[in-house]
């Protein structure tokens, strides 16, 4: 098993945990209003299949840790999510679709496998959700199950419980239309990952 993010210095994980304004933790259960605006929001995305996003990526398990900045580009059901490391300038690069999914940057050359998730826990050892995760970051539900969804006092979306995962809006982007995460924490134990978006790019 190869670890992904060990180039990565464990201290500068504190970085992330700096950036992006944190909202004040709160767990409303969802009334009328809240839902209706969280279903008018997902009917507003729900055929964002084209989208970019760039920030700061966080994981982290009970034996390995790392950061770096992510570009995700998603182009329908394909993807480019590429990660850079904020010394060394290393890249991973994760990229892949309906046929498949490859790894390059890895020592040994490039893996491949039937999908993204099942490539990357062979791999790196890592169980991360990557086809619910790109419903998540958007602030949706993932059309894999049932959810159970709380809100913040802004009346967005603050904690969303689905497959197992616990995913914590922290932040959001309220200057675009409609609201978009800013600040998205994932967790699965011993599993964490944390995101921190900087720009949001919508479209081909």
């Amino acid at each position: 098993m190869v670890r992904l993010f060990r180039f990565l210095p464990v201290a500068s994980l504190l970085l992330l945990a700096a950036c992006a304004p944190t909202r004040p933790t709160a767990h409303h259960e969802g009334t009328v209003v809240t839902m209706g605006q969280q279903e008018q929001r997902e009917q507003a995305l729900a055929d964002t299949s084209h989208w970019t996003l760039q920030g700061k990526l966080s994981v982290s398990s009970d034996k390995d840790s790392g950061n770096g900045t992510l570009t995700w580009k998603q182009d329908g059901d394909r993807y480019d999510f590429t990660i850079r490391g904020p010394i060394t300038g290393r890249s991973f690069r994760l990229t892949g679709g309906p046929e498949g999914a490859q790894l390059e940057g890895l020592d040994g050359g490039t893996r491949r496998g039937p999908d993204a998730e099942t490539l990357m826990a062979e791999a790196v050892g890592w169980q991360i959700p990557m086809a619910e995760l790109k419903r998540w970051v958007l602030g949706l539900r993932a059309d894999t199950g049932g959810a159970d969804i709380r809100f913040g006092d802004d009346q967005l979306p603050s904690q969303l419980v689905q497959d197992g995962w616990t995913v914590d809006y922290k932040a959001w982007d309220a200057t675009k239309t409609p609201a978009m995460p800013s600040k998205v924490f994932a967790e699965k134990p011993p599993f964490k990952v944390r995101l921190a978006i900087e720009s949001w790019q919508l479209g081909k």
